[in-house]
């Protein structure tokens, strides 16, 4: 008999929302650079812009709509995820195996893309704001400010814009960091050259990150257009259609700074391993 501790349901919103804190100007910035309906700006060229303009604070514009995504998006795909993970661990006393692992963060992250698009909305709008002229800003106060107003003027419907793309792109990332992060740290724990710390954590989300990146980037660009317009876009493969005509580099603008989300996977997971090490809950195996 072992014992050993395992993530509680809510760790994986908790992490989500400490990583997001940090990466939170890097997300913004590729907002600002996907919304462009022509390559004006690079990635450093739009930082200084925002700052200019607006101050360095801008870039933590939408701070609480991203934070309560995290705590609707993530929470759910990480409570989906890990629930069944660790009860089908123990039940088979061992690791699941890879096509299982894919398969259930798909279904979680498909999940919690849709759960968490209503914030998801308010938050591409928030990040967006500080580089519109400002008699078309929209100036949502806060996060529920921002769902109200949408729920008032554009109707409950639009909340849900993107939900499609949303769900994909959260399918998409959840294999990309979820499944890809447990199997490359069981592998490195397999060389027996390291042991469940840090380090291992550290490698182990590297590469999950960059997994993710690569994976959701397309739908990642055509879901952060549709949530931004009010009426440009008629239906998803209208916006994909209008994407294309940009060219295929199009639908990976914002590539560079998408790359945040490899820091925020590594400090999720991280901050993760850290919670479930001192406050996880006690099982016996």
């Amino acid at each position: 008999m072992q014992e050993n501790r395992v993530s509680r349901w809510y760790f994986g919103g908790v992490s989500s929302s400490a990583a997001a804190c940090v990466t939170h100007p890097l997300d913004l910035i590729k907002v600002h650079l996907q919304t462009q309906q022509e390559v004006r700006m690079r990635m450093i060229g739009m930082t200084l812009n925002v700052v200019r303009r607006e101050g360095f604070l801008a870039l933590y514009s939408g701070l609480t709509a991203s934070l309560c995504r995290q705590m609707t998006y993530s929470l759910s795909r990480f409570a989906i995820y890990e629930t069944v993970r660790d009860k089908m661990k123990r039940k088979n006393k061992g690791p699941m195996p890879f096509h299982q692992k894919v398969l259930l963060g798909a279904f979680g992250g498909f999940t919690g893309g849709f759960i968490g698009t209503p914030t998801d909305l308010v938050n591409v709008r928030m990040q967006n704001d500080v580089k519109m002229a400002a008699e078309f800003r929209r100036n949502y106060a806060h996060v529920f400010d921002g769902l109200l107003r949408v729920c008032k003027e554009e109707g409950l419907r639009k909340l849900f814009s993107g939900a499609s793309m949303a769900s994909s792109r959260g399918a998409l990332v959840s294999v990309g960091q979820l499944a890809c992060y447990d199997q490359s740290k069981e592998l490195v724990l397999a060389t027996g050259y390291l042991t469940d710390n840090i380090l291992t954590h550290f490698l182990a989300s590297v590469f999950a990150g960059g997994s993710a990146t690569i994976l959701c980037q397309p739908l990642d660009v055509v879901k952060t257009r549709l949530m931004n317009s009010e009426v440009q876009y008629g239906s998803v493969s209208h916006c994909l259609t209008e994407t294309a005509k940009l060219g295929p580099n199009a639908f990976y603008k914002g590539l560079v700074p998408a790359d945040c989300l490899i820091p925020h996977t590594v400090l999720t997971f991280i901050f993760l391993e850290q919670l479930k090490q001192h406050f996880g809950e006690m099982v016996v195996t």
